[in-house]
């Protein structure tokens, strides 16, 4: 069974120009490691005029999936690059270098 995630992310909205030029060009190493942790169908859908993304992937599990690509050594190069994109969730400022995730429920899909 496949398990759709779908996660919001909040950008500075001074830096969203910047941020998206930075997707232009993600590292081939990022991209390698996001398949061989099992991320599929993974897309970022932008908000600009307030910096909100939204995440969407499909996976076998994604507390797997996540888990194994943070344990990669790209994703810690990456995550130190993107963190300064990055507004914390209110009132959850969360540790250095760590991407402020909120993860969505799920309670419908037509397939």
């Amino acid at each position: 069974m496949v398990e759709r995630a779908c996660f919001l992310l909040h950008l500075r909205p001074e830096l969203v120009e910047e941020y998206l030029r930075v997707h232009e060009d993600v590292w081939p190493e990022v991209l390698d490691g996001l398949r061989r942790t099992g991320w599929r169908n993974y897309s970022l859908f932008l908000r600009a005029q307030d910096g909100l993304v939204v995440g969407y992937c499909e996976t076998d599990d994604f507390e797997t999936a996540t888990a194994a690509m943070d344990a990669q050594d790209v994703s810690a190069r990456w995550e130190a690059t993107m963190s300064r994109y990055f507004l914390p969730p209110e009132g959850e400022p969360g540790p250095d270098g760590e991407r402020p995730r909120e993860r969505l429920v799920e309670y419908f899909h037509l397939d």
